[in-house]
């Protein structure tokens, strides 16, 4: 088969059916074509956010969206005031799709369901008469004077202009170096810390809002941090793996984390209010008796690396011990040894390499004709929605401008 379309889409994920809907929409006079290398499309849609799919965050400032992106804060301005969360909830909407915002912000379909959001992308397509190829896996893509040329493992393609929504697809990638353009190589991005400490081993589910900082380094990030059998989780420790994605990489995940489980209160704070407490609940045991708004749990063990034993009262503890529990409690160093994935959600930091892609197009400036959206360049965000955002923003911008 060789087909001829005005514009191909490479990759049957959210980008991709959002950028070829918009087009659609917008000209319905264009032959488009999603071609998608697996049997099935929108794959990633039907397991993110456990199968409910985090659609977008309710954050609906441009300037203040751009913070939860490591990478893409700066390029992201100019497009997110073009589309931002809000047009996101209109545009569903519009399409027969209504959301809700959940109290840390996310925003799922009312239904709880991603299949929603499949039913809702494939109608589209059908009654716009977009093509949708599945098993077409992409083995070369070349410039064929003012048209693109596309070979799949069992067809070939020929369009005008090429949007290439893939992903974190080395392949994609490495033809695309070959054509010129600079790929950032992919790191890990969003994940979690092994740990094996006495402190935290029988502590599984216990969540403290804590700040966390890399030790000999500028990263920290602060927020809900969780204890797991592996180590810690929650979103303060995700933030820092997203902003330090490459450092972490650099370091081979071991390093020393210096966690602040009273978040934002200081050292001498810490002593000062010990102090006080032991001189006004003397005859209270220390292990019984948490000052601060704390899990029961991780202040006994807190005390306990402390060497202050579970008899002990506050009448009868030292100087030196208070110091060592206020060290504890403010400046916890735990040893990491290795990283684990999200939950399935497995994000990279890395793709093509933003000072060659005009963002008011989202046009290659190496390759005429040729577009990216979504997770393909060097973007991604902290999990709540943000990288679906960037799909739809990078994808609306895409329609527009063709």
């Amino acid at each position: 088969m060789n087909s001829k379309y005005d514009i191909i889409v490479v990759g049957g994920g959210a980008a991709g059916f959002f950028t070829a809907i918009n087009i659609a929409e917008k000209n319905k006079k264009y032959k488009i074509a999603i071609l998608e290398r697996g049997k099935e499309v929108l794959s990633k849609v039907r397991v993110s956010g456990g199968g409910r799919c985090n659609v977008t965050h309710a954050c609906f400032i441009p300037n203040d969206l751009v913070k939860f992106y490591p990478r893409g804060e700066r390029e992201l301005k100019g497009p997110f005031n073009q589309f931002c969360s809000g047009d996101t909830i209109e545009w569903f909407s519009k399409h027969g799709v209504e959301l809700k915002i959940e109290d840390d912000g996310r925003m799922f379909p009312t239904t709880d369901s991603s299949q929603t959001i499949i039913d809702c992308f494939i109608k589209a397509t059908e009654k716009l008469k977009i093509d949708i190829l599945t098993l077409q896996s992409v083995q070369s893509i070349f410039k064929k004077e003012d048209s693109w040329k596309i070979d799949t493992n069992v067809d070939s393609f020929q369009c005008q202009k090429m949007i290439l929504t893939t992903g974190s697809n080395p392949k994609i990638w490495e033809m695309l170096a070959h054509l010129g353009h600079t790929i950032i190589p992919p790191v890990p991005s969003l994940f979690t810390f092994n740990i094996k400490d006495s402190r935290i081993k029988d502590l599984m589910g216990v969540s403290a809002l804590a700040s966390v900082k890399v030790k000999g380094s500028n990263l920290k990030a602060s927020g809900p941090l969780l204890i797991t059998h592996w180590g810690m989780s929650g979103p303060g420790i995700l933030r820092l793996s997203a902003w330090g994605a490459r450092e972490l990489f650099d370091k081979n995940y071991h390093f020393t984390l210096q966690v602040n489980w009273l978040n934002e209160i200081t050292f001498e704070e810490c002593l000062d209010e010990l102090k006080e407490l032991k001189e006004v609940n003397n005859k209270k045991l220390i292990s019984k008796f948490c000052p601060f708004d704390f899990p029961k749990r991780l202040w006994e063990s807190l005390t306990f690396a402390s060497t202050i034993s579970n008899e002990l009262k506050w009448a009868d503890v030292s100087k030196k011990q208070l110091i060592v529990l206020a060290e504890q409690l403010t400046n916890g160093q735990f040893q990491v040894n290795g990283k684990s994935t999200f939950k399935e959600e497995f994000v990279t930091a890395g793709g093509i390499d933003l000072k060659e892609i005009n963002f008011k197009t989202m046009e290659s400036k190496v390759l005429p004709n040729l577009y990216f959206a979504g997770e393909i360049v060097n973007i991604d965000a902290i999990t709540g929605g943000f990288n679906f955002q960037n799909a739809w923003t990078t994808g609306f911008i895409i329609s527009k401008s063709i």
